[in-house]
């Protein structure tokens, strides 16, 4: 290859949405950008977005492609690509799949905090194997995914595209993505798709929760939180890593050496490929000077592959200036070829594969398995004697707020609100009466009267409160997309980070009034991050953004129909004056505040039941952790079994708990079952093993001392 071909091969800058363009007679044809981009390095490498649609491509239903040209296009696309090199040489297509395909028809899943809240890998493995399939039938080849950001600051924007705080549930989600997306084996089966985890590293952890900004942390927190989940993905197989914008020690993610060749390929094993996050590569110019010493930092950092930057491009001046070694270049070129012969791009007799089936039903399960029951003072279930129901709030009858950040564009009548849930499920007779009552963000108080008056003449009262993180076409985007201000009611997601954690003070208002009613009421959060709201209802439940389908959940959860399985991925504060508030802390004896309660209002794996568990004393041999768990109740329920250690000799000062195994378990009404769990081989020490159904409860569990030095 020439030092021309080698270089377009790293290189990723296009929009994929610039590389085509609809035709009045509704065909695509393609863009002279995207002509000049190929012949400016004889091919090209890959090519970023070519199905995203949202506010900030500007692609819609009208423009775009749907589910049924997509395929089409890309093929457009890549025979043009091919055409354009000397050799050959296809282009890799890489996608959005954050919560499920970013792309026109692409089945919406729930937000990775309600993948958190689920605690269950197996489904979660499921709903991105159907992720996966859904990419490769529209051509796609490698997905985008958030998994490795640890939700360490609440205030966070981006907060909702992690799987919690914690390191232990990360890690085995992230196992779980990676085998339901990419599969067993070498080469890829046309259904399953290479996975490219962000963010490489600690990226949820950055000072004041503000996008972008650094990341003060030690080589131990950093080791302790931020990389376990990186280190279970790559051992499942992960295809690649991006690494992230923050710094860490001082040096951006994509000039770090120390983190991405020293201990990524060095320690670790290593042998996929690095991607650098949109325009990383061109920031490193604030250290270096110039972009062209950019772009040798980067790759000589490890990164192999850029997104949007100029600083790749002049790799070859790079070379010529004795900055960047031949054998560095070649290096990453042979990986990014590596991937593409592993997706079988170079093969003459290429099939696309059906698109699957059943994405509805994963993303609804997915969704009722999230919803997590905060504070129930019997108010919920629905009771028998209820027949008439006020449903109010600003999420109650809306369902692009329940999306989340990185979704396409919705067909009109797609998914479920709450109201139309309720309107549908609800028995026979029983009279649903809908006030919005205010809006997300600002205070009018017009609407609360009618909603007051409905909650006054109804025995129970659903307030559907909360945030969005829905993008509109007047939303002002920075260059990598993350909103540069958040306009209509937009409160979370990239580029939107909050210095407290308060609702719009209309909702407030709002809940005050209709509790003062004294009609019963449930209290429902469609969010993106926790939020402060107080406890003043009867009842008490988190969403999170569960999806478009997410009303038919939360509906079913409030009649009865399901149970509420859901548990926190991270600890609820009562003010962002007390962050942070996760639970693995060190364990030192502070005094706390003076002015105010140092405890979270909810603690890291809460949830409630409308049935009732009792725990048997667990029993441990060797890393074999054994008990009963029966349901005292009279209907059936989940538990979440959660194992937490307490270190009780360290090389370190030890953390107050972590937690190191947990299972699911359903059961019946009086059913008992011997669940078995087992530890980490890697975990050492002489500890305490302390059973619970949350971290605040483990705190006063019967501990169980093991001794895992030999």
């Amino acid at each position: 290859m020439t030092p021309r071909e080698k270089v377009g091969q790293l290189n990723q800058r296009m929009y994929g949405w610039d590389a085509y363009r609809r035709t009045p007679d509704g065909r695509f044809e393609l863009t002279d950008a995207l002509r000049a981009e190929t012949d400016r390095f004889a091919g090209l490498g890959a090519l970023y977005g070519l199905q995203r649609a949202d506010a900030w491509s500007g692609v819609d239903h009208g423009s775009g492609p749907g589910a049924e040209d997509a395929a089409a296009l890309a093929d457009l696309v890549q025979r043009h690509v091919v055409e354009s090199s000397r050799l050959g040489i296809p282009a890799l297509f890489v996608e959005e799949v954050p919560h499920g395909l970013m792309a026109l028809d692409g089945t919406v899943l729930p937000v990775n905090l309600a993948v958190g809240a689920t605690w269950d890998p197996a489904l979660y493995e499921r709903a991105a194997a159907h992720a996966a399939a859904e990419l490769r039938a529209r051509g796609g080849h490698v997905a985008l995914v958030s998994a490795l950001d640890i939700a360490r600051d609440p205030r966070w924007g981006r907060t909702e595209e992690s799987f919690g705080e914690d390191p232990y549930l990360a890690a085995r989600l992230t196992e779980a993505l990676v085998h339901g997306m990419q599969g067993a084996g070498e080469r890829f089966a046309p259904d399953k798709a290479p996975v490219v985890l962000k963010h490489f590293a600690g990226q949820g952890a950055t000072v004041g929760g503000r996008n972008s900004a650094e990341s003060e942390l030690g080589l131990r927190e950093l080791h302790d939180i931020h990389l376990p989940a990186a280190r279970a993905g790559i051992r499942a197989g992960a295809a690649a890593v991006m690494a992230a914008y923050n710094e860490v020690d001082g040096m951006p993610c994509s000039g770090n050496r120390a983190l991405l060749t020293e201990l990524l390929r060095g320690e670790w094993g290593f042998d996929g490929l690095v991607v650098a996050d949109g325009l990383a590569v061109d920031r490193l110019a604030r250290i270096t000077g110039d972009t062209v010493s950019a772009g040798a930092l980067a790759l000589n950092s490890g990164v192999d592959l850029s997104l949007w930057d100029e600083g790749f491009t002049h790799l070859e001046e790079a070379v010529e200036r004795g900055l960047v070694e031949e054998a560095t270049l070649d290096a990453a070129v042979a990986r990014v070829l590596r991937l593409k012969f592993r997706l079988g791009l170079f093969d003459q007799q290429q099939t696309t594969p059906p698109a699957p089936t059943g994405g509805k039903d994963l993303s609804v399960a997915l969704a009722r398995a999230a919803v997590t029951l905060l504070r129930n003072d019997g108010t919920l279930p629905v009771g028998s004697h209820v027949s008439r129901i006020a449903v109010l709030g600003p999420q109650s009858a809306t369902t692009a707020h329940q999306l989340g950040d990185y979704t396409a564009p919705q067909h009109p009548g797609t998914g479920s609100s709450v109201l139309d849930a309720l309107r549908r499920l609800a028995p026979p007779g029983v009279d649903i009466r809908h006030a919005r009552g205010c809006a997300l963000t600002g205070d009018d108080l017009s609407g609360i009267p009618e909603a007051v008056a409905a909650a006054a003449a109804s025995d129970l009262a659903v307030l559907v409160l909360g945030g969005s993180s829905a993008r509109t076409p007047d939303t002002d985007f920075a260059a990598n997309g993350a909103a540069l201000n958040a306009v209509s009611e937009m409160t979370c997601g990239e580029g939107v980070d909050l210095a407290g954690l308060r609702l719009g003070s209309a909702q407030y208002t709002l809940l005050d009034a209709v509790v003062a009613t004294g009609t019963p009421t449930a209290v429902v959060l469609i969010q993106g991050r926790p939020h402060v709201v107080p406890d003043t209802a009867g009842a008490l439940l988190t969403a999170w953004y569960p999806g478009p389908w997410g009303g038919e959940a939360i509906a079913e959860v409030l009649l009865g129909l399901a149970e509420p399985g859901g548990r926190l991925p991270v600890s609820v504060p009562r003010s962002a004056a007390q962050l942070p508030v996760y639970y693995n802390h060190k364990d030192t004896e502070y005094g706390g505040y003076v002015d105010a309660d140092a405890e979270p209002r909810y603690s890291f794996g809460h949830g409630l039941s409308y049935t009732s568990f009792a725990y048997g004393v667990p029993s441990v041999y060797g890393r074999t952790v054994s008990l009963d768990v029966t349901n005292t109740g009279e209907r059936y329920g989940r538990s979440v079994v959660q194992v937490f250690l307490r270190r009780l000799i360290a090389a370190t000062w030890p953390r107050t708990l972590e937690l190191c195994a947990f299972e699911g378990v359903g059961l019946e009404a009086g059913e008992r079952r011997t669940v078995t769990l087992t530890l980490d081989g890697e975990l050492t020490g002489l500890v305490e093993v302390r059973v619970a159904e949350s971290a605040r409860a483990a705190l006063t569990a019967v501990p169980v001392r093991v001794d895992l030095r030999s």
